[in-house]
């Protein structure tokens, strides 16, 4: 049985190497590309991003990333998001004074946290469904996160996607995402120790 082929998107993030790096680790076939005949076609896309959501964006749409992932989802393909590459897929982000619209395959916004203490950065539990796919066997343990803005209601989201929550400071916000063919991390699981190569591995196999 080989093993399954994920593409990760390349159109210029800044975490795209160690992405790369934990999905062979965590045993799967990756390609670094902006291809999109590739990333459509691969058996997994993962949808990288640090930085400002509106540069991200911005980045997604000149390799004709939002197009890939809509396709994708349509066709039940699953796709990965992380950090930013999490924050993308919902409607619109707001940060410093720019609302940018995302992908907008989930809807909701993303917004500045209300903590004091931001960017809330290091390592913080969650708060998963007992059903989730991506939290299997990681009960009580803690994840890498480095962000400032999130998605702090889960409102207007479909009553059968998995929402993960964590807080920060009292302030709680979407930590992942599990909807369909579509999952989501707002934390960087390639930078979450063994809690996060299991999550990927976990991840590498509903492909």
């Amino acid at each position: 049985m080989t093993d399954p082929r994920v593409v990760v998107l390349d159109y210029g993030s800044g975490n795209l190497h160690s992405a790369t790096r934990a999905l062979r680790a965590a045993g799967a076939e990756v390609v670094l590309t902006a291809d999109a005949e590739a990333a459509l076609a691969a058996d997994g896309l993962v949808v990288p991003g640090v930085g400002a959501f509106a540069a991200c964006m911005d980045g997604l749409a000149a390799v004709g990333g939002p197009a890939i992932i809509r396709q994708r989802l349509g066709e039940g393909h699953p796709t990965l998001g992380i950090c930013v590459g999490h924050q993308v897929l919902f409607g619109h982000g707001v940060e410093h004074g720019l609302d940018a619209a995302g992908v907008g395959v989930l809807p909701g916004v993303v917004e500045r946290l209300t903590s004091a203490r931001l960017p809330h950065m290091g390592w913080n539990t969650v708060e998963a469904p007992s059903d989730s796919v991506l939290f299997a066997g990681l009960a009580g343990e803690r994840f890498y996160f480095v962000h400032s803005y999130g998605v702090r209601s889960g409102a207007d989201l479909p009553g059968n996607a998995k929402l993960t929550w964590a807080e920060h400071d009292g302030d709680r916000f979407i930590a992942a995402v599990e909807y369909g063919s579509l999952s989501s991390t707002q934390f960087h699981p390639e930078k979450s120790g063994q809690a996060g190569a299991r999550l990927l591995r976990n991840w590498i196999a509903t492909l």
